[in-house]
């Protein structure tokens, strides 16, 4: 039953009639409205809505059929059934008045209840009906708007939404590309709609294949990840996209549908991509600088016998050391100044009276700040024992000048005592010569009677990580004559040539002297990829002591080199596997910091195994 009565309206002039119409009528579900005269019963129609009227044909004033007349002409009240009551003659002339005012059916006067009752049923039926139908309208009114408000929200949302929105059939033709596609992606939907993703050069290639065999797996189940794509820019550059795929199955008279949800993740996977290489970084420099540390301290135990000596010698290096880390660390290890390097290396140590400088203002990458601040100090202490700052009248002049991508350093002492060329090369001496410009140049010594000068070359480039090599292969090919086995007390390496290609002098000088003492032949340093190419065609070592980084640059061109040439080596590096050469796990690795006798131990080993090539050597 409906929420609201059926309402009959009953019109009368006299009550008894009325009365006895209500009586007859009466039921449950039905409301009975009752007027005396046609002007109440047309306000009655204006305030309610009714099933059926029952209109006496005579009454004093407006008779049933003028009151007819009204009703059909008003659109409120136009439709209402009517039924006449009458007890006037029952003649063709009055009954079609009755017609053409609008009625439905005559009841003659007295009037019989089962007539009365049976008529006014089906109107009730009718009348419920339309009330039914009015209800269930008005519900699909209200499901309606909010059906349609709901799908404006949902398309608001969509198309406001950082997620671009893409919708495919079953055969993944585009069938809606929403506007935050659009912006993501710099294509119009006219560009994408109607066609395959496979021929719309929007996925990068194997995307489509990718994306048909997940939503076939979507469409067997749900699917609680996202698929990475990588797909085309407008501008020719390429988004890396999580897709969150949604699957609705084929219904009656509608196809399978796919939805995706493209997230752009490209910024997030730079992001993860530059943590990773600075946490690399990071690592490899705390673990180079521990390498220098530990070189530094064995090279100078190595030549300073005497504890009380070495603890001040090994000092000072560490001091300058900090100093310079004291300074790159101020500027976020970005760069450093070359003139407040000096001033430092010098300041600690009292000496500023005795210095001149001059140069242009200079910005020194970290790498060639940290070997020059070393350098500084043995020259600072060569120059305070045996040179120009050893007497009072003594003076030393540093100069520098800008020359392309570096700097040339001029280091000119004088007034001090005569000076000779030394007989013997130490660490100190070593490091100078070795450890500052950051090439395969070094330092030159002009041992000049009145005062050594020394010339030196600092590079200005800043370190940057060069492309990833190519996979590598194993393969076992012949031995060579050089082969050794390890033996069970110290490592033997007499007889065998190995190059050193490290960019740390201080580390390189370490290795080279832990090779030697093995008995092994150091055939050359090189501290560059292209003087590492070079060294490695004319010097054909047995053994390479391979660095993961030279100055910023990788070394897969070296690897590939030694592989096609059949030459053992062994990676010496604080980079973890990931910053390596790809696809090269078995070649051996030995981690800085480095403890005595895990270089020579590595090479021994490794010149008792197989050579490593590449089976894909042009």
């Amino acid at each position: 039953m409906p929420s609201d009565p059926v309402r009959f309206l009953l019109v009368d002039d006299l009550d008894d009639n009325l009365n006895a119409l209500e009586g007859l009528l009466e039921r449950e579900g039905l409301d009975l409205h009752r007027a005396q005269s046609g002007t109440e019963a047309l306000e009655k129609m204006l305030s309610h809505r009714y099933a059926l009227a029952l209109l006496d044909v005579q009454m004093p004033g407006m008779d049933g059929y003028e009151l007819a007349e009204l009703m059909r002409g008003s659109e409120r009240t136009r439709k209402v059934p009517i039924i006449f009551l009458t007890a006037a003659d029952f003649d063709e002339r009055r009954v079609f008045r009755g017609y053409e005012a609008g009625a439905v059916d005559y009841i003659t006067k007295p009037i019989d209840p089962m007539i009365l009752k049976s008529k006014a049923q089906v109107f009730f039926e009718l009348g419920v009906q339309a009330q039914e139908l009015a209800e269930q309208r008005d519900r699909m009114t209200r499901v309606s708007r909010d059906l349609a408000g709901a799908l404006a929200r949902v398309k608001a949302h969509r198309d406001n939404s950082p997620l671009g929105v893409v919708e495919l059939d079953n055969a993944l033709v585009v069938r809606d590309w929403t506007p935050a596609a659009e912006r993501m992606f710099g294509r119009p939907a006219s560009a994408l709609e109607g066609r395959c993703v496979e021929q719309s050069g929007w996925l990068m290639p194997g995307g489509a294949e990718a994306l048909r065999a997940f939503v076939d797996e979507a469409a067997a189940g749900p699917v609680r990840k996202a698929l990475m794509l990588s797909a085309r820019h407008a501008g020719g550059h390429v988004l890396d996209c999580e897709c969150y795929v949604s699957v609705i199955p084929a219904q009656a008279g509608a196809e399978q549908s796919v939805t995706l949800q493209l997230h752009d993740v490209t910024e997030r996977r730079r992001a993860e991509e530059t943590r990773s290489t600075l946490v690399g970084e990071l690592n490899h420099r705390v673990k180079n600088t521990l390498a220098n540390v530990q070189a530094i301290a064995r090279q100078t135990l190595r030549q300073t016998p005497e504890p009380a000596a070495f603890a001040k010698t090994f000092g000072g290096r560490l001091q300058s050391l900090a100093g310079a880390h004291a300074i790159l660390s101020a500027e976020s290890w970005s760069s450093a100044d070359l003139r407040q390097l000096i001033v430092e290396q010098f300041h600690q140590r009292g000496l500023s009276e005795g210095l001149s400088m001059a140069g242009p203002a200079v910005r020194l990458p970290p790498d060639s700040a940290l070997r020059l601040a070393l350098s500084l100090h043995e020259l600072g202490t060569n120059a305070v024992k045996y040179g120009a700052l050893s007497v009072p009248q003594g003076r030393v002049a540093i100069r520098w000048e800008v020359e392309g991508d570096a700097v040339r350093l001029t280091w000119a002492e004088t007034g001090g005592p005569a000076v000779e060329p030394p007989a013997h090369t130490g660490f100190g001496l070593t490091l100078i010569a070795g450890g500052p410009g950051g090439g395969d140049e070094g330092a030159q010594a002009d041992w000049r009677p009145d005062g050594v000068v020394w010339t030196i070359r600092l590079s200005l480039a800043m370190r940057k990580a060069s492309d990833t090599g190519r996979p590598f292969t194993e393969v076992a090919t012949k031995e060579t004559p050089r082969t050794q086995e390890a033996g069970a007390g110290s490592p033997d390496l007499r007889g065998a040539r190995v190059l050193i290609v490290e960019d740390e002098p201080i580390i390189a000088l370490d290795v080279a002297t832990e090779i030697e003492d093995a008995g092994g032949e150091v055939v050359g340093i090189a501290r560059t990829v292209p003087n590492a190419m070079t060294m490695i065609r004319q010097t054909e070592p047995d053994a390479v002591v391979l660095d993961g980084n030279l100055g910023g640059q990788r070394v897969d061109e070296i690897a590939r080199e030694l592989l096609a040439k059949s030459i053992r080596f062994c990676f010496a590096s604080g980079y973890g596997r990931e910053h390596l050469p790809a696809n090269m796990e078995f070649i051996d690795k030995v981690d800085k910091p480095f403890n005595q006798g895990d270089i020579s131990g590595a090479l021994a080993r490794l010149l008792a195994k197989p050579v490593l090539a590449r089976t894909d050597v042009a």
